[in-house]
């Protein structure tokens, strides 16, 4: 801060005095959060009428196609404006090429059409990367030594956003962290004519332990067996790195630019914000779910305004949305 900028010395400047009541509070309030600024990841299966919880994310629910129709029509009455979308992928389904990530048919294209013919306004996200398709876990494909080669794994994720472009998805979202799959992927909307399909790149996804839940949710972990995705996925340790992942994945087409995870990373969000100024989001990851409810339900912190506070920390740092399992809880209390 400029010496020039400072205030006089108390008690000429007390900076109690704009706390000291409610109007004033309001005024000079830096961020806001509302429901503008969710996003809310869903989680389909096979199945017609059905519902599965995850254990490890209390109040988090696996649904069947047909009742997407329903959830998405409450998302629009809440104001959220998105969702992600991932698909739980029975066994019989996944192989070692993920054939199945880019099929017509596939539970994700039936989720995407289903979504946008029941809630057209509601923008769909898609998940792009292979872990819910490989019988073994990882995102990519894997070669005899183990390692997740690279360009193969491109040209996958290349036929799946196109697949996910043509059942009707808004944005295509990249969470693989292959390098050069934004700029293959966006030569391929070009080339095809879904010139306004976005694409939300996971740029800087770290190899973080706070995953485990999700992978629970999406049926991956059993597959993974413990394996690590250190050889594709940032170390935790880097934050200059980040900044290279996010100006290359903007040079080769991204629109959107996400940090994965979120409040152990808020400090990138800053930095990624404040240097690339372009649109940034972050991903309140399942660990982050899971370790609040866990506190809520023991006691230990107020539901309702630790779930607004979090998601408030998120704007502070200069994120412009939040992919959170809160969002609508949020949007709900926002409302009141």
């Amino acid at each position: 801060m400029s010496s020039s900028l400072l205030r006089g010395a108390y008690p000429n400047t007390r900076l109690r005095r704009l706390r000291a009541n409610d109007f004033s509070r309001r005024l000079v309030r830096e961020n806001q959060l509302t429901s503008d600024d969710l996003i809310l990841p869903l989680f389909v299966i096979e199945g017609r009428g059905e519902t599965q919880k995850v254990a490890s994310m209390p109040g988090v629910e696996r649904l069947t196609v047909d009742l997407l129709a329903a959830k998405a029509r409450e998302l629009v009455a809440l104001g959220i404006p998105a969702v992600a979308l991932f698909p739980v992928v029975d066994a019989a389904h996944k192989s070692e090429d993920a054939r199945a990530a880019f099929a017509a048919d596939g539970l994700a294209q039936r989720a995407v059409r289903a979504l946008k013919d029941a809630a057209p306004e509601l923008g769909v996200i898609t998940d792009v990367a292979l872990d819910p398709f490989t019988s073994h876990g990882q995102d990519g494909l894997m070669d005899n030594s183990g390692y997740i080669v690279n360009d193969d794994t491109v040209e996958v994720l290349v036929q799946q956003a196109l697949s996910h472009a043509a059942a009707g998805a808004d944005v295509v979202a990249p969470s693989d962290m292959m390098d050069g799959r934004i700029g293959a992927i966006r030569a391929a909307l070009e080339r095809e004519g879904y010139v306004n399909t976005q694409i939300m790149s996971y740029a800087a996804k770290y190899a973080s332990a706070y995953y485990g839940p999700f992978r629970d949710a999406v049926g991956s972990a059993g597959n993974l067996k413990g394996g690590s995705k250190v050889s594709y996925q940032m170390d935790p340790a880097n934050g200059d790195e980040a900044l290279h992942e996010c100006a290359l994945d903007l040079q080769e087409g991204a629109d959107m630019i996400m940090v994965k995870p979120g409040m152990p990373y808020l400090d990138v969000v800053r930095r990624v914000k404040d240097e690339l100024k372009v649109p940034t989001f972050a991903y309140q990851v399942s660990g982050e779910y899971a370790m609040h409810c866990a506190a809520f339900e023991n006691g230990w912190l107020n539901r309702e305004a630790v779930i607004l506070e979090s998601l408030l920390a998120f704007k502070r740092a200069g994120a412009d949305g939040v992919l959170t399992y809160f969002a609508e809880e949020a949007a709900r209390l926002l409302q009141r």
